[in-house]
């Protein structure tokens, strides 16, 4: 869960608190960025079998200040250890580093699919299981692949899917990846410069 929430003392401890009364377990914390007056923080959380993640988003609103920006279900591995072990996978098999980073992705950046293209031909290269399955026409509406950015897509940007907000890394070869995330969050500028600093460690 991404919160946002007042920089200042006792704010955490008040969103912990107001989680444990729906029963939630917290796990870890991750500060996202901080800005003036307030931070972003991930919350990696276990919830009771049944309760229902309404809950949840009413308890963290009732706290002067806070406001959560995303709910959503994701693997254990995360943070700055799910940095770490993919990184090393792509140390350890340099050959396949690009498809290492891209299999990875949804774990890692918390999205929901990624997608692996050949900026010369336009073809996918690889992707994980929730992506679509895109011709040249599909993408071209992912937009520029040659630049590290964040972007858009709107609602119907290809037949059956809904809005999604992506980011996009050249690697040093040919190929790009591209991450992206249905109805949001957008992506954060730390989580831009941690994508440029993977994809620039593959040789």
């Amino acid at each position: 869960m991404r919160v946002v929430l007042p920089d200042r003392p006792g704010s955490l401890g008040a969103v912990a608190t107001a989680m444990g009364t729906v029963g939630a377990d917290i796990n870890a914390v991750e500060i996202v960025e901080k800005y003036e007056g307030y931070a972003i923080d991930d919350f990696m959380l276990e919830m009771p079998v049944g309760a229902a993640p309404d809950s949840l988003i009413t308890a963290c609103a009732s706290v002067e200040g806070v406001e959560v920006v995303w709910l959503s279900h994701y693997p254990e591995a995360w943070g700055l250890q799910s940095d770490v072990d993919v990184l090393n996978s792509m140390t350890e098999q340099p050959d396949d580093a690009e498809t290492i980073l891209t299999r990875e992705a949804p774990a890692v950046f918390r999205v929901t699919w990624a997608m692996l293209i050949d900026r010369v031909s336009g073809k996918v290269l690889a992707q994980t299981d929730l992506a679509p399955d895109l011709d040249e026409a599909g993408v071209i509406a992912l937009g520029p692949l040659d630049d590290v950015r964040d972007g858009e897509l709107a609602d119907g940007w290809l037949t059956g899917w809904g809005e999604a907000v992506i980011a996009v890394a050249p690697f040093r070869s040919n190929a790009s990846i591209v991450l992206a995330r249905r109805g949001g969050p957008e992506f954060l500028k730390s989580e831009l410069a941690r994508l440029r600093h993977l994809t620039a460690l593959v040789v």
